[in-house]
């Protein structure tokens, strides 16, 4: 049997309206680098193959 890497889904729809902003809440900026940089490398560190991130509540901005 052979073992296949991970494919990570990772739901990034926030709209960050508790933050108070208009900039969506996996583009805010942490330690210089937006929210969402952290999810995908964590799962690229862990061995991930394929990282899908699914984006936005809504386009019509």
């Amino acid at each position: 049997m052979s073992r296949q890497q991970p494919l990570v889904l990772i739901m990034a729809a926030g709209l960050g309206t508790r933050m108070k902003s208009d900039t969506p809440k996996v583009l805010h900026r942490v330690a210089g680098r937006p929210l969402l940089h952290w999810v995908v490398t964590s799962a690229r560190t862990a061995g991930a193959a394929r990282v899908v991130a699914i984006l936005g509540h809504s386009t019509s901005r």
